[in-house]
């Protein structure tokens, strides 16, 4: 009786620390196949970053993604536009990063980041839309104006 005792509580104490080892395991991803957005990336997240993507370009789902029997492939890379939407998140953030950076700015009040509407303007081609137009062009700064002495002040370059 209590080798028997002996052998329910080991069982026990071995399916809870079997059990612990599973809850501490961290769990899959999500989403599968998120090559540029981190992979922790939330639900409310991937669609915010979706929607932005439908109104930036005026596209749908499909525009990137691939369907099968009438249903999204979200994971799949059948599509050249997922991979085209992948260098240009990462060419965004380089251009911010590079230019934009809030942390070495002595104005982040004045900062105004490069999304894909700047280019896009809602059109799937940036080449289509009116920004990139001819003569659509803003007009370039002025020259430098001296001071009080005559002397032209050199423009701040970063």
């Amino acid at each position: 009786m209590f080798f028997k005792k002996k052998i329910t509580v080991a069982g026990t104490l071995v399916a809870l620390v079997v059990l612990g080892i599973a809850a501490s395991a961290p769990a899959d991803p999500i989403f599968k196949n998120l090559k540029v957005l981190p992979k922790n990336t939330t639900h409310e997240q991937l669609d915010s970053v979706m929607h932005m993507f439908n109104s930036s370009l005026g596209v749908k789902c499909g525009f990137c993604h691939s369907f099968e029997n009438g249903k999204p492939n979200f994971p799949s890379d059948a599509k050249p536009e997922k991979d085209i939407a992948r260098y240009m998140l990462n060419m965004t953030g380089e251009i911010n990063a590079k230019y934009f950076n809030s942390e070495n700015s002595t104005r982040p009040d004045t900062i105004s980041v490069v999304k894909c509407v700047t280019c896009h303007h809602g059109n799937p081609h940036p080449a289509d839309s009116v920004a990139a137009k001819p003569g659509n062009m803003p007009p370039p700064p002025p020259p430098p104006m001296p001071d009080s002495a005559g002397k032209v002040q050199p423009q701040n370059k970063k």
